[in-house]
């Protein structure tokens, strides 16, 4: 196992810069997970890590090496891609193996790691058949289990689970959880889907364009987002976010509702008058039962009855919002409701900068 430093990473194509300039400390055994937009680096950053990809400027250490100039064979790092990658005329236990006959590991050690690997994932029954008859799941399971023989000091896992169906998603999701579990090595992990980084992660690095917008665990980076932009990429339904404006100790919204800022446990001291903000709100954090002065008039667009709740969305002068409420809670459509906010739950955002108002 070993530590991973990124210190101002570059990958630049031309006078194009994808990533501009990252710096990151990942621990010895954790579990980081890059997330954010298509475009945004985190897939271009993992195979500089990994090797597959030059870097433009800037440094990786793995461990107390600095491997800029290694090959990737020379990193001591394994690769989980989302295309599995397996050779087909190949068995599982061959695919397995194949990396530790290269490297000249002993047919009676090789074994070893691969059985007890394929006990790990609960492939062991699947040891002599091919990739063509398999699952999907069983797969991208034989996948890992090939990264997993040769006893890397970093897993890297670049999409793995895009291609499987809901269903199949949630279950090798559990299965990548319990071998983080069992074996503690340092994982970076990439993906666009925000339930697998909150599910997963020990701590989410969220890419914006090449930048990071915002590192921290799945708790604070929900509970604590430190831009319009977090906000709305972590969590579903996402974040809802309206225009306010500043004016005599309350919040002004365009639809005429006032919130006073006494009442919210986010609002700072020396807010000027005047100023323009963005109040964002969860959908879960909406109630029925509250102070009137933390209520907002809200005419009802759309209802969507879950089963475990319902989801509401609603108009505010000219901005959509949502709400999760109690699921016997089923508004008619066109009606005006006014809908609760929990002070201590709303987060307040400069309106030009777009970051957390600290």
């Amino acid at each position: 196992m070993a530590s991973v430093s990124l210190r101002k990473l570059e990958k630049s194509y031309g006078a194009l810069r994808i990533v501009k300039g990252i710096d990151l400390e990942i621990q010895d055994g954790e579990f980081v997970v890059f997330v954010g937009p298509s475009g945004c680096g985190k897939s271009t950053t993992l195979r500089m890590v990994a090797g597959l990809e030059s870097i433009s400027d800037g440094e990786i250490r793995i461990g107390e090496r600095v491997v800029n100039k290694l090959a990737p064979r020379e990193r001591d790092i394994a690769m989980v891609f989302q295309d599995y990658a397996l050779y087909p005329h190949k068995t599982v236990r061959e695919n397995m193996g194949f990396s530790l006959k290269v490297r000249g590991v002993s047919m009676k050690d090789a074994e070893g790691r691969i059985n007890e690997a394929a006990e790990m994932l609960g492939i062991a029954h699947l040891l002599e058949r091919r990739p063509g008859q398999l699952s999907g799941g069983q797969r991208q399971r034989v996948a890992m289990g090939r990264a997993i023989v040769r006893r890397p000091q970093v897993f890297l896992f670049d999409e793995p689970l895009s291609n499987l169906d809901a269903k199949l998603r949630g279950q090798v999701r559990t299965e990548i959880k319990r071998l983080h579990q069992q074996i503690g090595t340092t994982i970076i992990y990439v993906t666009h889907d925000q339930v697998e980084a909150m599910t997963l992660a020990d701590r989410i690095v969220i890419l914006k364009g090449g930048d990071i917008e915002q590192v921290g665990t799945p708790d604070e980076v929900y509970n604590k987002p430190q831009s319009v932009f977090v906000g709305g990429f972590v969590g579903s339904p996402a974040m809802n976010f309206a225009k306010a404006k500043v004016q005599n100790g309350a919040l002004a919204f365009a639809n005429g509702d006032r919130l006073p800022l006494s009442s919210l446990a986010s609002a700072k001291q020396g807010l000027s008058d005047g100023r323009d903000v963005i109040v964002g709100i969860r959908p879960e954090h909406f109630v029925t039962h509250a102070d009137p002065a933390m209520t907002l008039a809200a005419k009802v667009q759309v209802v969507e009855p879950l089963g475990s709740d319902t989801l509401v969305h609603f108009a505010i002068g000219g901005e959509m919002l949502t709400a999760r409420m109690p699921p016997e809670m089923r508004p008619e459509v066109g009606s005006e409701l006014r809908l609760g906010l929990d002070p201590t739950k709303v987060h307040l955002f400069d309106a030009v900068t777009e970051r957390a108002i600290a």
